[in-house]
């Protein structure tokens, strides 16, 4: 039988296309070659679509350079729609290649341009299954502002929040630290639509609060003002369900702070001190449940579809939901795959099990 043809497609327009691109080289080196037709296609941070070299190493996680997807030349040549499925490349001489009908995509792409439904969008529209969430689901986790309200509206706790815009902020500075200092101190200071903790500020005086936004400005228009939940900081990876069943949680991780005010983009990405991803988390089996139980139901809120991960905020009192994220880190070092390995799962079947769920659901 023929193996389905798998394009994995990452890198991308966001601040958060090195994660990508290092993504993308835990999954080439993981990903069953005898199970799939693998085409690696790139898109480099102008949004040129490339056919990439073959070679996880090439996007290896190095925190002295990060990976990233150049311009070689190539230029990827979608499908035209109906029922066309070849994809095809235009090499750097001129000349076209015919790489093959296309089964489904990968899409391993973090933040805006990617992770925010526009990719997602773009594939329904040429009729291409792709794996992960959907068009909805993938634009209500991107922008934190709508996604706390429809979490709101399903019963789901979050921490409370106000939302800025730059514009606000420049004609009603007074009342947004009116607002802000509402809130209580500390407060976290972090872009409505970017990731990988990227523009994030942890505010201990509302002295610092003008500098915070102006960072978090500097990634988005739109910037949220949150109390600082204090509690544990607690994850789950979430997988949609298969064959009718409801989806699953994996057990839950945690991150543990020890000298780093938050889990930042150094901590997370480039070995720093001072944050550890623990999985399992050291947690009571009541706890573990709630943990399964408010994921999924958060998950289900959103119209979740192929993953997703579920972060939160334990408290003495309540479990707070902090953020959903459709295309979570996927290095074989990110919490997701990890959860998911302390349950029971490999990482080359955890990478099956997305394009398998997205194969399934194209088939009904």
């Amino acid at each position: 039988m023929d193996r389905p043809a798998v394009v994995v497609l990452f890198g991308g327009r966001s601040s958060e296309h090195s994660i990508s691109s290092a993504t993308a080289g835990g999954v080439l080196r993981a990903i069953s070659r005898e199970r799939y037709r693998v085409i690696p296609v790139g898109i480099t941070r102008d949004g040129v679509f490339v056919l990439e070299d073959d070679d996880p190493e090439k996007f290896a996680l190095d925190a002295d350079r990060l990976p990233e997807v150049v311009d070689n030349g190539t230029r990827i040549l979608w499908p035209e729609g109906g029922a066309d499925r070849a994809l095809r490349v235009r090499r750097a001489d001129g000349s076209t290649a015919d790489l093959g009908a296309i089964d489904v995509v990968l899409p391993i792409l973090h933040g805006v341009h990617g992770e925010d439904g526009t990719v997602q969008g773009f594939l329904d529209t040429l009729g291409i299954p792709y794996a992960g969430g959907g068009v909805l689901d993938s634009a209500l986790c991107m922008d934190k502002h709508f996604m706390k309200i429809v979490l709101q509206a399903a019963g789901v706790p979050v921490s409370p929040w106000v939302t800025v815009t730059r514009a606000g902020w420049e004609r009603e500075s007074a009342s947004v630290r009116t607002d802000a200092a509402a809130l209580g101190l500390p407060l976290f200071v972090k872009p409505a639509r970017a990731g990988s903790s990227v523009g994030v500020s942890k505010v201990s005086a509302l002295s610092e609060l003008g500098e915070a936004l102006e960072l978090a400005f500097a990634e988005d228009e739109k910037v949220l003002i949150e109390t600082a939940i204090v509690g544990r900081e607690v994850e789950v990876a979430i997988l949609e369900g298969r064959n009718g069943s409801g989806s699953r949680a994996s057990l839950p991780g945690e991150i543990v702070l020890t000298t780093r005010e938050f889990y930042d983009f150094e901590g997370k990405y480039l070995g720093g001190d001072g944050a550890d991803v623990v999985c399992p988390a050291d947690l009571t089996d009541a706890e573990i449940a709630l943990v399964q139980q408010l994921g999924i139901r958060a998950f289900d809120a959103v119209d979740g579809r192929g993953l997703a991960r579920v972060d939160f905020f334990l408290a003495a009192d309540t479990l707070y939901v902090n953020e959903l994220n459709t295309m979570p880190g996927f290095t074989p070092i990110s919490m997701f795959p990890k959860c998911w390995i302390a349950s029971g799962m490999t990482y080359p079947e955890l990478i099956s099990e997305l394009i398998d769920t997205a194969l399934e659901r194209a088939a009904a």
